[in-house]
């Protein structure tokens, strides 16, 4: 088997006119996804939960829930541990089929689209472990997925470092992942999840383990990545100074349930948002 370097090696080597890394045929075309193949193919509005549950062993984790991320804002989805954001997030992004209900992008049901298709329609996220090649470089690391969504090596690149500017790490370009502060770490999976840009970003806890500093410097990034990529943004948080200065709109979620939706005013003002965090007494 080939290490994780071999094979970005091997992906950045093929043609530049070439759409597709070694090894990956052309996908075979079906009713719903003939002409969906990047994500400027589609005209997608909102990406929408519509009633979705989600069971394990007959356990809810997630239960009717309905949520709606729209194009250009930014939408903290919160609440206590174990509330069922992160599952939430893998039903949105292809990780995790719902027990019931769907997932729409627009007017396209989507519900069992595999994480690839889901990247590829323009839903990109990122993970609260950073989950990036350790033993690749930075650049690799951003470069591979531009290439992995069918940008030509030398398009790729420039994306590539593009992301990796912005964000201001574009000095470790060159640095293996291995090797990197965390909060560098987390910066270099947004970029890997911006490089061919999406319709809709999800970021799961990118706050975590952050000082207030390098949090007040990540709150600047989510609030320029609408207005710079055009995209709907939905951020998963527990710092609620992060949320309450970065979002438009907040939905909570408690016990698997939607407890509240609205602006951060009204909804720190929420009897069961108070009740979840704080308890009843």
């Amino acid at each position: 088997m080939m290490g994780r370097r071999t094979e970005a090696s091997v992906a950045l080597r093929h043609s530049d006119t070439d759409d597709r890394p070694p090894g990956v045929a052309n996908p075979l075309p079906s009713p719903m996804s003939a002409t969906l193949t990047h994500a400027s193919d589609c005209s997608a509005t909102d990406l929408a939960a519509a009633g979705i549950s989600v069971r394990f062993q007959g356990l809810a984790a997630i239960s009717e829930v309905d949520l709606t991320v729209r194009r250009g804002e930014v939408l903290g989805l919160i609440g206590p541990n174990g509330a069922g954001k992160t599952t939430l997030v893998n039903c949105l992004t292809g990780h995790q089929r719902p027990s019931e209900g769907r997932i729409l992008l627009g007017q396209m049901d989507i519900t069992g689209w595999s994480p690839q298709k889901f990247r590829r329609a323009g839903v990109a996220r990122t993970f609260q472990s950073g989950r990036l090649f350790k033993d690749m470089t930075v650049l690799e690391n951003v470069e591979t997925t531009a290439v992995g969504l069918g940008r030509s090596r030398r398009a790729a690149a420039r994306e590539a470092m593009d992301a990796l500017d912005w964000l201001g790490v574009a000095d470790s370009a060159e640095r293996l992942a291995g090797v990197l502060p965390y909060t560098d770490e987390r910066r270099v999976a947004i970029a890997r999840a911006l490089v061919v840009p999406p319709e809709y970003l999800l970021l799961d806890e990118p706050a975590a383990g952050m000082s207030d500093s390098e949090c007040d410097e990540l709150l600047g990034f989510v609030n320029e990545i609408p207005g710079r990529y055009g995209c709907g943004v939905l951020l998963i948080e527990h710092n609620m100074r992060v949320v309450m200065n970065s979002c438009s709109r907040i939905v909570v979620l408690d016990g698997g349930r939607r407890i509240a939706e609205g602006t951060p005013e009204a909804v720190q003002k929420e009897p069961g948002v108070i009740s979840a965090y704080l308890g009843e007494g």
